[in-house]
């Protein structure tokens, strides 16, 4: 398998203005109970040649495991503690102290999100989320962290009234007055950056008889000329960033700069998520790496390149939602890459084990297997492998010996044959790829040895 191969600017500050070309980070989710290591993540990162890491809280072991990586960190204080942070100043002092002043400078933290989509919070966080930032300041600035370390807040595009055309961007009236120029002039005054979460898939799926495929995945296409200013978008990641600058920019903040925060294309989905697969994930992740390595700005912002962090790591198989939820990640559990992805026109492998799950090249768009998670103990990859070809009902006729799929002889590769039998013979439904945590889902198909997996029974 090629390597993700990243070329990737190092910056010396989250705040700085990057001269050249962009930058790309990655989103490192950890919503999942069969993911690796930190120390074995940090391995993963570094070997990829990736240098920017967000975090959606202050893990002990995941900060710990990136000390003296050289790897740029944010981290983040989550929705469930804004209002506490919003209300005692001492809550963030103690905060601050435990979990960024603890860690540095071995562990090389930039920035910290406080919140994240705070304005879609069920919990209706939105009323604390400036002042537990001005609070989380006031704290850095105590410690002496101000200058090396920035604070910021993602929002989401739904944050939003309009966002078409994008000089007609604006932000939704109820916002403006008590949060939205309050953070901005926060960030204007800490020299931080707005974060912003942009997702064209969401955009797409929701209007692919109006938006073409190739204008939301950096392909070749006509373009879009902005009614409003004249500007020519050739992408939708393009649209959507100077809608949100057009919105700054109409209630007077059009210096604070921005940083996409969250971005990416799911390589699975339900039926109903037109544009979810691994080729469509490939393109979209791909152009969008070379387009902010060209060093191009927005064409709102030509000469303010585009800072990215990718969404996300890994496949995360205990979040909720539509299946496209679990299936952001650009690489699998146990490390292979979910697509190919290259920049340099090099590729390397990752690894050469023959027992794993090995990718080929993405035309099952749509299609999803079941496969045995080889970090689980073997009793639960037994367990569920009786359960499977037992009262599960599973066809695992082709792995008893002799038979098209008993090589390899592993437990790995015959369970997730038996595995993968149960959840298409159960037409893919939620929790049939489970088997208590020993399996989960891909959206590429499986192969061990030359034995191929079914589609569907």
């Amino acid at each position: 398998m090629a390597a993700f191969v990243l070329s990737l600017l190092i910056l010396s500050s989250f705040s700085a203005i990057y001269a050249d070309s962009g930058m790309i980070g990655v989103n490192y989710g950890r919503i999942a109970n069969n993911l690796p290591t930190p120390e074995k993540v940090v391995q993963l990162l570094k070997s990829q040649g990736i240098n920017r890491v967000k975090l959606y809280d202050t893990d002990t072991s995941v900060l710990t495991a990136l000390a003296n990586s050289g790897i740029k960190v944010v981290v983040s204080l989550p929705n469930e503690y804004l209002a506490s942070a919003a209300a005692d100043q001492k809550y963030t002092d103690d905060w601050v102290q435990q979990n960024i002043n603890k860690y540095i400078p071995a562990t090389d933290i930039e920035a910290i999100a406080v919140g994240n989509e705070v304005f879609v919070d069920p919990r209706n966080t939105t009323k604390y989320l400036v002042p537990a930032m001005t609070n989380v300041q006031s704290s850095l600035v105590k410690f002496s962290l101000d200058k090396s370390i920035k604070i910021s807040s993602p929002i989401a595009l739904s944050a939003l009234a309009s966002s078409y055309p994008p000089s007609a961007g604006s932000f939704k009236p109820e916002l403006i007055e008590p949060v939205i120029k309050p953070m901005l002039d926060l960030l204007r005054k800490t020299s931080s950056h707005i974060m912003v979460n942009a997702y064209p898939f969401f955009a797409y799926a929701a209007n692919a008889d109006k938006i073409s495929l190739d204008y939301a995945l950096f392909k070749e296409n006509a373009g879009n000329v902005d009614s409003g200013n004249g500007l020519k978008y050739n992408s939708l990641l393009d649209a959507q960033i100077d809608a949100v600058f057009a919105a700054m920019s109409a209630v007077g903040f059009n210096d604070v700069k921005l940083v996409v925060t969250e971005t990416g294309w799911p390589s699975a989905g339900d039926e109903n998520e037109i544009g979810a697969g691994s080729a469509n994930a490939a393109a979209y992740n791909g152009g969008l790496v070379k387009r902010v390595l060209t060093g191009n700005g927005t064409p709102l912002k030509p000469k303010e390149p585009l800072n990215v962090y990718l969404f996300a790591l890994f496949n995360e198989n205990q979040k909720t939602g539509p299946t496209s939820e679990r299936n952001y990640g650009l690489f699998y559990p146990n490390e292979n890459k979910v697509y190919d992805v290259s920049l340099s026109g090099k590729s390397t492998p990752v690894n050469d084990e023959k027992e794993k799950v090995t990718p080929v090249k993405p035309s099952h768009v749509g299609q999803t297997w079941c496969v045995a998670n080889g970090k689980t103990t073997k009793e639960k990859l037994q367990e569920g492998l009786d359960y499977a070809c037992g009262e599960g009902g599973a066809d695992c006729r082709p792995i008893q010996p002799g038979a098209t799929c008993y090589d390899p002889e592993s437990l790995e590769a015959h369970a997730s044959y038996a595995f993968n039998s149960y959840y298409q013979k159960n037409a893919r439904g939620t929790g049939t790829c489970d088997f208590k945590g020993a399996a989960y889902v891909v959206s590429q198909p499986p192969k061990y040895g030359k034995c191929e997996f079914p589609t569907g029974q």
